[in-house]
């Protein structure tokens, strides 16, 4: 008995032992979800539910509970209650899962019942339910029957469980591309398959299928499976181009880039996607290999695009297969990169204009386009240039927003956006108000190119929609004239042949062309279309026409005030301040879209220029549409220096400050109309508060304050309902009320920001500001940092306020010319790129920069602000120079150049002594020698034979003098001069005498076109003797006049071409063939 009674003892002890732990066992579950896995976190601990508190819940966690209830992996982590509160104890507070944990008390945490929290933070998650899903028995990768993995079983699913949002949510999620279809699939019979059992509820913009919502489907009725149509492909792109807009197409198909075979892609085709990517339109198709072969994949297929006016990827191949591609069929194409832009409700190249902001396509206010914003726009539409821009009412009706952006282009920009944009304060427009342009067209149509204005640079036709170059070897006056009446662009002025730095590398359009002067079109010439040239027998060939005159202000900082700078022809010049005032300024405001003139400054308020003084005693009524039709002295006759340099400031100059703060804090006020004044704060956002501090170089980030502790204003109160996107880089791109004294109701309501950054601050012995940034020169606003000397370094640009550099995006060799002569160190003996001097601070302020090579400032090159992030201070440029300055007077150097950066070595100052004491040593050696000589002669009783050497040098010297003054050799018959207009000769300044160009250095790097040698020159006579038209016979007959001018031209010290040089066209820069006489 006693023996029993232990048994049962022991039996009862086992008993509750087993029922303790089993009361112990921990669980998890999911409750209130849309689905079974879906809900609110639930955790049962000792035989009591209870949730789960977190405030830093994340997906990691989520990850093992989703694991544990197994339900896939996790699709979001939530806290906050978002199914709903829970009751009873909060089991688990802060919990640290790595994500791997088998259950969710073995991740880090505070202890069962450690903290008891409000149940409004009670965590859930919404798990996949699955753990992949395919498409299969299709024709390609991207087609097929739905398979959806639940645990380690494919399950199908079946059709009226998924719509066609589920479907695009699918084909995005297997990279396929949109949604083409949803089909019923093979009827199910008597096939034994697991079925899915959940029905997906997608609104279609989802990211993957397990974040759509979903319910339980209870009933087991299912007749067809579903089969997912996809357009069949991921996407485009285009590889190995020199930018993202240009390359070799490829195609995403079922996760595999290829390159796209298509043995009929045309330019339609390539226009079509280049506006699918958000580059713009086509420019040409290259032929060959010219963007690689890729990594040997490819998809062949044929390209098809719809035309719906989206930007959406709704472009689809069809026949996609991995058969062999034959040579020429892969496509390729070059965009402009030019996005935003299109023409509606006409033709390709005339209609309403339309920009894009952001998503948003709407109609562009009238009320600042003009011609010159005009032609930027169809050249970036690769359709020609602008012919009008008034069209009455055709093209304006449409719908959508009227944006009120102002283009402020010089004409040579390729993009829209490159232009000065300004949207803050227009006025609003109304539905009829909109910009409207008709193009010249594409079809055999002409372009000038790297020029300053649209009627002046390298000739250019468009053939079969390509754009070529136009070669020759006869260039003359006469096809010039041809070309500047085919573009509108008065006549011509001048031909000239392109340098050898600036020739095209493009395909050839047309060669040897023969005008007669007065054809319409190019194409109406003699001309030939052969693309076999010979070396060296035909060049790229230039124009300079009569309308390509340009005016722009400089060293002003902001875009309506600097110095007053006049491009004529072929080159850029300033204006004398003698008699300057508001009336002249005021036509140099209203031909610029500045508004009106505040102040006519004088005495190089702006810095000095550089270069020519084209006008002088400009005598303006007011009402003139341009400075160069007021009343003034001939071009480039002057009595002044740069020191006189007229400027202006103008009512539509802009600036922005944060005042009575720290410079990044402080009351918003804006400078406009000659006056600071606040602006109000009504509907302003955070985001413009933001768009404000990175405007000022203050940081990424501002806040409004509604302390108003930087007090009030005193001034107007010019601008209100100020809204910035994220797109804006300035607040000047901003939409806003118009311009309005009076904006604010009450001072209560004027703007107060705080920035999070501070302006940079720099050291003395680093940094050397401009003394005066509104009136220091480009030189001054130059320069270069971290090289051995001052003619090497990173190129660094005073803008703003603050130093900046430049990204080397383009950089090369013709502009570190400009920045080398620019610093008065000669000519760049390399353009470096990525940083070679180091990395900079601050702003990067340009990128893109494109000089000629010829331009006096880097400020005359055309060049890109940089608003985005397409560069870091990893690019930035930087030049090494010769660190010589060659002279007009001599042929000759000063010095040696020094040698790139990789090979500059300085010399040492030991070696320096044994030159000096070596050179010494020479002298005495020398002199000891001479006299020895003498003392040896006097003892001989011999004359001084040394001295008569001597005398007999210098007679020698003399003779060949009287010689090379006597007449010219035939050497100097070949020597290339430029040519000048016989009424400049007696101007002002006149030089009587210019010695000619150094040989093989030609100034500005042009190569003439013809000899100019000096009349009658026997030399020269027969089929050497060129006949230059625009020079006037009075014009030889006043050069035979003069008094010291010889009957024999043998006599003569100089040619004709070297006396006929004006002062007026000095420096051009352009080796003159023919020019059109004054």
């Amino acid at each position: 008995m006693a023996m029993k009674g232990c048994l049962s003892a022991l039996v009862l002890w086992l008993l509750l032992l087993t029922i303790q732990v089993s009361l112990g066992d921990d669980e998890l579950k999911l409750v209130n979800g849309t689905g079974p896995c879906s809900g609110r976190v639930e955790v049962k601990h000792k035989d009591q539910w209870g949730t789960v508190c977190d405030g830093d819940w994340n997906t990691e966690d989520a990850e093992v509970v989703c694991k544990q209830v197994g339900c896939g992996s996790a699709v979001q982590a939530l806290n906050r209650a978002p199914f709903g509160e829970g009751s009873g104890p909060t089991w688990l507070y802060r919990v640290e899962c790595r994500g791997n944990e088998s259950a969710l008390w073995n991740c880090p945490h505070t202890g069962w019942g450690g903290f008891t929290c409000p149940h409004y933070f009670d965590v859930g998650v919404i798990c996949s339910g699955f753990s992949g899903l395919h498409l299969s028995g299709g024709d390609t990768a991207c087609s097929g029957h739905l398979k959806i993995k639940q645990d380690e079983t494919w399950t199908t699913v079946c059709y009226s469980y998924i719509d066609f949002n589920a479907a695009s949510v699918i084909c995005n999620e297997q990279r396929c591309g949109q949604a083409v279809d949803v089909l019923r699939g093979a009827h199910f019979g008597d096939r034994h398959e697991l079925i899915w059992q959940e029905v997906f509820h997608c609104v279609g913009n989802e990211t993957h299928l397990a974040h759509c919502p979903r319910t339980l489907q209870h009933s087991k009725a299912c007749s067809h499976d579903a089969y997912v149509l996809c357009s069949g492909y991921g996407g485009y792109r285009l590889s190995n181009g020199s930018t993202t807009c240009s390359g070799r197409v490829e195609l995403l198909h079922g996760g595999s880039w290829g390159t796209l075979c298509d043995y009929l892609w045309n330019f339609s085709a390539a226009n079509d996607l280049c506006q699918h990517l958000d580059c713009g339109v086509a420019l040409s198709i290259p032929d060959g290999q010219s963007f690689g072969k890729g990594n040997g994949s490819f998809w062949n297929g044929t390209f098809s695009c719809k035309k719906n006016g989206s930007y959406s990827r709704d472009c689809s191949v069809s026949v996609l297969d991995q058969s062999e591609c034959p040579a020429g069929n892969d496509a390729r194409v070059i965009c402009s990169g030019c996005p935003g832009g299109r023409l509606v409700n006409g033709t390709t190249c005339s209609g309403r204009v339309e920009i894009r902001h952001g998503d948003t396509w709407g109609r562009l206010c009238s009320s600042h386009w003009n011609l010159q914003a005009a032609s930027v726009l169809c050249y970036q539409l690769n359709c020609g240039y602008a012919k009008s821009i008034q069209t009455g009412d055709s093209f304006v009706d449409g719908n959508g927003p009227v944006w009120r952006d102002a283009f402020h282009c010089k004409g040579t920009e390729s993009c829209l956006w490159d232009c000065a944009q300004v949207t803050l304060g227009n006025p609003t427009c109304s539905a009829k108000e909109v910009a409207t342009v008709v193009c010249s067209g594409l079809t055999e149509s002409l372009r000038l190119s790297d020029g300053q204005s649209r009627c002046d640079g390298r000739v250019e036709i468009s053939l079969d929609g390509m754009w070529s170059r136009v070669l020759d070897d006869d260039w003359n006056i006469k096809d010039a004239h041809v070309v500047c009446r085919q573009l509108q662009c008065g006549i011509a002025k001048r031909a000239y042949y392109l340098p050898r730095s600036e020739r095209g590398i493009g395909p050839v359009g047309l060669r040897s062309v023969h005008c007669d002067g007065n054809e319409t079109q190019l194409l109406l010439c003699k001309t030939s279309h052969s693309q076999v040239l010979s070396a060296g027998v035909a060049e790229d060939v230039g124009v300079i026409c009569s309308d390509s005159q340009q005016i722009r202000l400089v060293n002003g900082t902001k875009r309506c005030a600097g110095r007053v700078e006049l491009y004529h022809d072929g080159i850029w010049g300033t204006i004398c301040d003698d008699n300057w005032d508001l009336s002249d300024a005021n036509v140099v405001c209203r031909q610029l879209g500045c508004g009106y003139a505040i102040k006519a400054l004088n005495s190089a308020h702006y810095g000095v220029g550089s270069g020519q003084i084209w006008l002088d005693d400009v005598n303006c009524t007011g009402s003139e549409s341009n400075i160069w039709a007021c009343p003034s002295r001939v071009w480039g006759h002057h009595n002044c220096q740069h020191k006189e340099d007229a400027g202006v400031l103008c009512s539509e100059f802009l600036s922005l400050r944060l005042a009575n703060g720290s410079g990044c804090a402080g009351r918003l006020e804006v400078f406009y109309n000659g006056t600071w004044g606040s602006i109000c704060s009504n509907r302003m956002s955070q985001l413009t508060a933001v768009t404000v501090c990175k405007h000022l170089n203050c940081g990424d980030g501002g806040e409004i304050e509604r302390d108003f502790k930087y007090g009030r204003g005193s001034g107007p109160t010019w601008l209100d309902h100020i809204e910035c996107a994220e797109q804006h880089s300035s607040l000047w791109q901003c939409q806003s009320d118009p311009w309005d004294p009076q904006s604010c109701d009450t001072r209560a309501e004027e703007t107060h920001i705080s920035c999070s950054g501070r302006k940079g601050t720099v050291t003395p012995a680093t940094f050397t500001e401009c003394p005066n940034s509104s009136s220091c020169s480009d030189r001054e606003k130059l320069r270069v940092v971290g090289g051995e000397d001052a003619c090497s370094g990173r190129v660094e640009i005073w803008n703003q306020g603050s130093w900046g550099t430049i990204c080397d995006d383009s950089w090369d060799l013709a502009d570190a010319n400009v920045v080398c002569r620019q610093l008065g160190c000669g000519s760049a003996v390399s353009a470096l790129s990525e940083a070679a001097f180091g990395e900079g601070t601050g702003p990067i302020w340009l990128e893109k920069v494109h000089c000629k090579g010829t331009e006096l400032s880097l400020w005359d090159c055309p060049s890109k602000p940089l608003f985005g992030k397409n560069c870091n201070h990893k690019e930035d440029a930087a030049v090494d120079c010769s660190g010589v300055t060659e002279t007009t007077t001599s042929s000759t150097r000063a010095a040696s150049p020094r040698r790139s950066v990789t090979n500059n070595k300085r010399v040492s100052v030991p070696v320096i002594l044994c030159i000096i004491l070596g050179a010494l040593l020479c002298l005495v050696l020398a002199i000891l020698a001479g006299l020895i000589q003498r003392a040896r002669a006097q003892q001989r009783g011999s004359y001084n034979s040394f001295n008569e050497a001597v005398y007999e040098e210098i007679d020698y010297k003399l003779m060949k003098e009287q010689q090379g003054m006597s007449g010219l050799s035939v050497g100097s018959t070949n020597e290339r001069f430029y040519g000048g207009d016989c009424d400049k000769e007696s101007g002002p300044g006149a030089t009587q005498e210019v010695l000619p160009l150094p040989g093989n250095n030609l100034e500005g790097g042009y190569d003439d076109v013809t000899d100019t040698p000096g009349p009658e020159d026997a030399s020269l006579s027969g089929p050497n003797k060129q006949e230059i038209t625009g020079v006037s016979e009075e014009c030889d007959k006043n050069k035979d006049s003069r008094k010291d001018w010889s009957p024999n031209v043998s006599q003569n010290r100089t040619s004709e071409a070297q006396r006929d040089l004006s002062p007026a066209l000095e420096d051009i820069g352009y080796d003159d063939m023919e020019e059109l006489g004054q």
